[in-house]
């Protein structure tokens, strides 16, 4: 790994590989680092080929270093401003429906609340012809 790189430094390198998960980029003879799909900008990207190709020259921030595993994570994202938020647009209030009284000839057609099914089923409960023995 190169002595001079360090987390959040930003650096200039060369795309050397693309892959469906992220870019390669070299960033001095030694030392190569991968910019993950959702370090590419900002917003979603479906496919990394549409914003680089192999031998682009990338500004890329340093997010992680792992010496060990000789792994450097990158960005490119970090290293441009964020786009202007555009202003929501409130969702319309939906309009509550309320419970119509029906008539009690038209109450047995759909469905009923529990609220209104409870005296029944405790009705039933209670009475002997319909308890199973």
């Amino acid at each position: 790994m190169s002595d001079k790189l360090e987390v959040g430094s930003i650096v200039t390198g060369k795309v050397t590989g693309v892959q469906p998960y992220g870019a390669f980029v070299a960033l001095d003879e030694q030392t190569q680092g991968l910019v993950h799909i959702s370090e590419i900008t900002h917003g979603y990207v479906k496919d990394i080929n549409e914003y680089l190709k192999v031998g682009d020259e990338v500004k890329v921030k340093v997010l992680s270093i792992d010496e060990s595993a000789g792994k450097v994570g990158l960005s490119i994202r970090a290293t441009e401003d964020a786009p202007q938020q555009t202003a929501v647009k409130p969702k319309k209030a939906r309009k509550r429906q309320t419970a119509t009284i029906l008539p009690e000839a038209e109450e047995q057609q759909g469905f009923n609340t529990l609220k209104e099914k409870l005296q029944e089923w405790i009705d039933q409960s209670q009475r002997e012809d319909l308890i199973k023995r």
